[in-house]
């Protein structure tokens, strides 16, 4: 199999989008011949020559090596909003908006510092406990760094300067949205307010999530898995507190080490899969992992070391 998302339930665009990337970045027999296969479909071809003519028109396109040449073709406008979020690389449109002026700023809060800042270009920024990341606005692109922990973000919109977070070797990209951002030794995790967001977790792998959608990225097994939120899920953090359904106990654990590091231990096994539902105040988030028991089949248990652990029952 493909490592790309390539699966009949996504997309012809969405497939097109991720060729595209995965062909301006690796390159071998294995994926040319894959990629031929696909290509050999037509609506596929056509897919694909409209994705590099949509990169051509935003004046982003480079050199680039097409495993086979391709006429141009008439672009379709409903393709060209679906997928334009979805390029691996900086895409510029018209200007929309004025240019912001250059800023950097670094920026840290401890277990109880949760603050919230307006940007010099109009966006709001509110900082969870125990994050640490930085800003760099150029005159071309807004640039946050996430180093630790989780971010919500209302971005004003400025196609000419597009705004993107960096987690380690992963990229969100937007234009004008608002969505949150978390990022763990795990896992990462980015849930859509309102608006689309172009997360890209690794240089194989990209996926467009709209409103109401959260997309995690587990480190250890290199998996993408998208969910599907109600309205009040996502940065509930920001008033204080959590509301979550279905939610995998091993991605609950991980977020709740963002307001107490290194106190909450997970047994593994199967009950990392365990899906929780409930609600969590964010200042007292060990009264979550006492109702825990009560909830799905667990138990708690203190070590010696002063840290809960949390086993199968």
């Amino acid at each position: 199999m493909s490592p790309f998302h390539t699966a009949g339930n996504d997309s012809i665009d969405e497939q097109a989008a991720n060729w595209f990337a995965r062909n301006r970045n690796t390159r071998n027999q294995g994926s040319c011949e894959q990629f031929n296969a696909w290509h050999a479909n037509p609506s596929h071809a056509r897919a694909y020559t409209e994705f590099e003519s949509l990169w051509a028109d935003l004046g982003e396109l480079e050199q680039i090596n097409s495993p086979v040449p391709l006429p141009a073709k008439p672009r379709r406008a409903h393709f060209a909003l679906a997928t334009a979020a979805a390029v691996l690389c900086a895409v510029f449109a018209l200007n929309l908006g004025a240019p912001v002026a250059l800023h950097q700023q670094q920026v840290s809060t401890l277990a109880q510092g949760a603050r919230t800042i307006l940007l010099p270009d109009g966006s709001t920024l509110n900082v969870n406990a125990n994050t640490r990341l930085s800003l760099d606005f150029s005159a071309h692109q807004r640039d946050i760094y996430l180093d630790q922990g989780q971010l919500y973000i209302e971005v004003a919109a400025n196609k000419e300067q597009p705004l993107v977070v960096h987690a380690g070797e992963a990229r969100i990209r937007v234009v004008g949205t608002g969505f949150d951002v978390r990022r763990s030794s795990r896992q990462l995790v980015v849930s859509v307010a309102h608006g689309e967001v172009a997360f890209i977790p690794d240089p194989r792998s990209a996926m467009l999530l709209g409103a109401q959608q959260r997309a995690t990225w587990d480190y250890n097994r290199g998996a993408l898995i998208e969910q599907t939120l109600s309205a009040g899920e996502v940065a509930g953090w920001r008033s204080g507190h959590l509301s979550f359904r279905n939610r995998e106990l091993a991605s609950l654990v991980d977020e709740l080490d963002l307001y107490r590091p290194g106190l909450i231990q997970l047994a593994d096994g199967p009950l990392t899969g365990y899906k929780v539902s409930g609600n969590l105040d964010v200042s007292d988030p060990l009264a979550l992992v006492k109702a825990l028991p009560a909830l799905i089949p667990v138990k708690t248990v203190l070590l010696d070391s002063g840290k809960i652990r949390i086993e199968p029952r």
